[in-house]
C-alpha cells in the first residue's frame, strides 16, 4: 500500500474516532464505537470505515444506520480539517475481527483445558 493513502487512512480514523466522542449527538451512537480500519481507494474517491461495538445485533443494526445517516456530517467535518484535494465518500462497514478473536481464544482455552494431561499416572 502506498505510504500516502496509508497516512489518509490514519487520518480519516483518528478523525472520525474524535468526532464519535466529542461532536456526534445521535442516539443511535451512544454506546461505545470503535473505528477498527480504514481503507482508501488508490483514488481517494471511497473510503470504508470499519467499525466495531458490543451489543446486540439489532444495536449494531442501529449503529451502522446511524453512522450511515452520518457520513455527510463526517464528511463536512473530515473537509474542514484535512488538507486533501478530494474527501472521500464514505461507506460504514462493520468489524467483527475483536468478537472472532475472542471467540478463538475461548476455543483455545476449551482444548488447552481438556488436553492437559493427568499427572497422576505413573
Amino acid at each position: 500500500m502506498a505510504h500516502r493513502i496509508e497516512r489518509v487512512n490514519n487520518l480519516i480514523r483518528q478523525e472520525i474516532s474524535e468526532l464519535l466522542q466529542r461532536q456526534v449527538k445521535d442516539p443511535r451512537l451512544g454506546g461505545f464505537v470503535a473505528v477498527t480500519e480504514v481503507s482508501t481507494s488508490p483514488d481517494l474517491r471511497y473510503a470504508k470505515v470499519f467499525v466495531s461495538c458490543m451489543g446486540s445485533e439489532e444495536e449494531k443494526r442501529e449503529m451502522l444506520s446511524g453512522l450511515m445517516a452520518a457520513s455527510g456530517f463526517f464528511r463536512n467535518k473530515l473537509a474542514r480539517r484535512l488538507r486533501l484535494r478530494r474527501i472521500p465518500e464514505l461507506s460504514f462497514h462493520w468489524d467483527d475481527s475483536i468478537e472472532r478473536g475472542a471467540h478463538l481464544l475461548h476455543l483455545i482455552d476449551e482444548v488447552s483445558a481438556d488436553s492437559t494431561p493427568d499427572r497422576h499416572s505413573d
